[in-house]
């Protein structure tokens, strides 16, 4: 055990101080020099009652042989305006005889005379010296460790928060970071991720989860061999800590099945890491960027008759037969299933029998056939044909291109120009009708052929100045420089790290999934018309239009 400092460690003698210093170095793992300046700013300390606070005194030791010697520091100048801390040159020279103005003179003083509250002093230096020190190497010990497992024991557990002890520090795995219904006794050894390293004051905080998708991952690439060497990539993490995980893997070697690799023979290797987290069931499923093959083997066991996507709204309805036992089992208990699933593969899920789905099949094509047929002004025969061509909406028809539409048995050249026209001119009408209605709740003309000119349509412009609240009478963002004072996170949203977790912060347009860069060259130009800057202060000369930024690539601005 590392003998104390004591408290009058001057008296000390030589091989006695070179044992503390040493000590204290391994004990504490700091560098010895640390150690050494420490026992220095000890002995300045102790001596400043007897030759005052106001001189230059600095202690040195001898790292090789102990021996302590006090100096005291005065510099050679024209004019002494410090007598303590200050020397002329005649005097200086008296001293050493190629003193110049600008060098130091130092003379050697008696380490004598201490007095008990200079030795008090001096203590409280040496200890506030070392445990700044102490933090300072705990600090570098695992500020670059952050994703790594470390293993501790419970030091102490306080309201769910467990207190370790690692290697030569501590860590903190807080309530929330731990596994639901796990629970630990002083002196038991803990398996945990390191998830950041914060340099607060008293000192550095070791933060610590066995909660974080990124343990298990940790936890495999320890037990599975291909994973370590990254021949099998994880592609999705989803759990609930301490009941059950989904996890998406890829083999970059054709002669390797990645699920196989990791769940092992008779299920050895995931079964390992199962009883690390105590009981906690492992679904392994391959990746595919088909979203329909992943989803559909995100949600086993159940069984999937068809998997509707909606690419725009990143939705997925999931079909599967009517038993009770295989809805049950694609929805999983409490909705864990399918909701493991839409965090794996970035879908939101919904799951719906097949029988229901085909009623509301029915039940949708009546409502497009009506649809089609009061807001075209056709009759239910063209509307049945359009329906079952496979357009869904006016947009479809509008979008679609005359020769598809004339493929349809039924509709001639001339009928599918004139039910075009027809559905041009209604959401032509319907637009301008959502414009007036904006201009009547308070929106600033400038704003809306901004907007307008920007590229963005009205369901953007409705989303922007409400932000998706439309019950609000008057629009959030109502004139230029509102936008203008936005961010892009705001507006495409944005990943932040609460309690160690990345989540993503939902911004006014994430639904849209529009270009990042676009936007932010968009926030700029909206602040040089709001006349915050000059187009050649931000864009130089030469840029792009406004509205090129939102073009689908290849088209160029008007």
């Amino acid at each position: 055990m590392a003998k104390s400092i004591p408290s009058g460690i001057i008296s000390a003698n030589r091989l006695e101080l070179l044992q503390i210093a040493d000590s204290h170095a391994r004990e504490k793992s700091v560098d010895r020099e640390t150690v050494f300046r420490a026992i220095e700013e000890t002995v300045e300390r102790s001596l400043r009652p007897r030759y005052g606070s106001h001189q230059d005194i600095r202690a040195h030791i001898n790292p090789d042989t102990g021996e302590i010697r006090v100096f005291r520091y005065q510099e050679v100048v024209e004019q002494v305006e410090n007598p303590y801390t200050q020397i002329d040159l005649m005097s200086a020279r008296r001293r050493d005889p190629e003193a110049a103005i600008g060098s130091t003179i130092q003379t050697e003083l008696p380490l004598a005379g201490l007095d008990r509250t200079g030795s008090q002093a001096g203590k409280q230096t040496m200890h506030k010296r070392m445990r700044a020190a102490e933090r300072e190497s705990q600090y570098a010990e695992f500020k670059d460790r952050v994703g790594d497992i470390i293993t501790g024991t419970v030091k102490l557990v306080e309201r769910g928060n467990v207190i370790l002890d690692v290697q030569r520090g501590e860590a903190v795995m807080r309530r929330d970071q731990s596994i639901p219904r796990e629970n630990f006794r002083i002196g038991d050894r803990v398996r945990a991720l390191i998830i950041d390293v914060q340099k607060d004051n008293p000192g550095p905080q070791v933060l610590l989860s066995r909660s974080s998708p990124h343990f298990m991952h940790k936890l495999f690439a320890q037990e599975v061999p291909e994973v370590y060497e990254g021949i099998i990539e994880f592609r999705g993490i989803a759990r609930d800590p301490g009941s059950r995980a989904k996890i998406a893997v890829v083999s970059n070697n054709s002669s390797i099945d990645p699920v196989g690799a990791c769940v092992g023979m008779r299920g050895s290797r995931v079964q390992t890491i199962v009883n690390e987290l105590h009981g906690e069931r492992i679904d392994v499923i391959p990746w595919s960027a088909d979203p329909e093959a992943f989803i559909t083997a995100a949600l086993q066991p159940a069984r999937v008759v068809d998997v509707i996507l909606d690419e725009g709204q990143k939705t997925a309805k999931v079909i599967v037969p009517p038993e009770d036992d295989n809805q049950s089992k694609a929805i999983g208990r409490r909705g864990q299933n399918v909701r493991l699933a839409s965090k794996l593969t970035g879908w939101q899920i919904s799951i719906i029998p097949e029988d229901e789905y085909s009623a509301m099949e029915a039940t949708e094509r009546e409502e497009r056939i009506k649809l089609f047929m009061d807001r075209l002004g056709i009759d239910e025969q063209e509307a049945m044909i359009l329906n079952s061509s496979g357009v869904r909406s006016l947009e479809d028809i509008e979008e679609s291109d005359p020769d598809d539409l004339m493929g349809v048995e039924g509709l001639d050249p001339e009928r599918v120009e004139a039910i075009q026209a027809t559905a041009r001119e209604r959401l032509d009408q319907e637009e301008a009708e959502r414009f007036a209605a904006l201009r009547e709740m308070g929106l600033e003309e400038e704003l809306l052929e901004f907007l307008v000119e920007a590229n963005f349509d009205i369901e953007h412009i409705e989303a922007i100045t409400h932000h998706e609240d439309r019950s609000k009478r008057e629009p959030v963002i109502r004139t230029l420089k509102h936008f203008a004072d936005l961010t892009t996170d705001e507006i495409c949203g944005d990943e932040v790290r609460v309690a160690g977790r990345v989540r993503r912060r939902v911004g006014i347009l994430s639904k849209f999934n529009l270009p990042e860069e676009g936007i932010d060259t968009i926030i700029m130009h909206a602040r040089v018309r709001a006349g915050y800057f000059t187009a050649e202060q931000v864009f130089g000369a030469g840029s792009e239009p406004l509205g090129s930024e939102m073009k689908p690539e290849g088209e160029a601005a008007d």
